[in-house]
């Protein structure tokens, strides 16, 4: 169980790196492009040191590259908000606001845990989160109670995330009672709530809904991302380069 829940962790960091790549070279000025790529980065980092942890733990033939590069789609664990497109600038944003709020929470917890190694990968993945959640709130502010067109665009981006938030708050079955998942909610949403009071955005009335990703039941959207992540390793099995 200790091992799962390590994946559910390694997972969540290793996609939303994916997904947070693929705006390398692509993003509205340099800036910010660099900026959304050194998050991307930070997550991959955050990814290696659970990978590595759940590789020691199960032993065998496990390496931080076997678990991230050879499990297929329904093996993964990570949370459904994690592997939705990117979408445009405004979706982006508001899915890693979302996102870095309950990583911080999700952090600041695990820092306290039982596991000595998962609370050292806390503490300095605390640090990079922080930067992340100040960062992308700043954004929200900017769009959300910018021009008529970026505030439609958060509109319509909080229509396409917000019902794949919900599942952040669930307690996984595997989880090791590290974590207060519902503590987790009561703070995420006072934050969003304050953050969208000050964005001229509301909250929707209805809780995300989505769900899934825990257990292994995700998107049609996992699967590009792991046959594009994926392909080197399986067309050239242990490749040194």
């Amino acid at each position: 169980m200790h091992y799962k829940y390590l994946l559910h962790l390694a997972d969540d960091a290793l996609v939303m790196s994916q997904r947070l790549s693929e705006w390398t070279g692509h993003g509205p000025v340099l800036e910010q492009d660099i900026a959304l790529t050194n998050t991307a980065l930070d997550y991959l980092g955050q990814a290696r040191n659970f990978y590595q942890h759940a590789a020691a733990i199960t032993g065998g033939d496990a390496t931080e590259d076997s678990l991230a590069m050879l499990r297929l789609e329904h093996e993964f664990k990570n949370h459904l908000l994690v592997e939705l497109p990117n979408g445009d600038w405004a979706q982006t944003i508001l899915k890693t606001y979302f996102f870095s709020a309950y990583q911080k929470l999700l952090m600041q917890q695990l820092v306290g845990c039982a596991d000595e190694q998962v609370r050292g990968i806390a503490e300095k993945s605390l640090k990079e989160v922080s930067y992340h959640l100040r960062w992308s709130r700043e954004w929200v502010l900017r769009l959300g109670d910018g021009t008529e067109e970026s505030h439609q665009r958060m509109l319509q981006a909080l229509g396409n995330v917000w019902m794949f938030t919900g599942e952040l708050f669930e307690q996984p079955e595997y989880h090791q009672g590290w974590v207060d998942y519902d503590s987790i909610k009561t703070a995420w949403m006072e934050e969003v709530r304050k953050t969208f009071a000050e964005a001229t955005l509301n909250v929707p009335s209805v809780p995300g809904f989505q769900t899934g990703g825990l257990k292994g039941l995700h998107t049609e959207h996992l699967g590009y991302i792991l046959a594009e992540m994926q392909y080197l390793q399986r067309v050239y099995p242990n490749s040194e380069w």
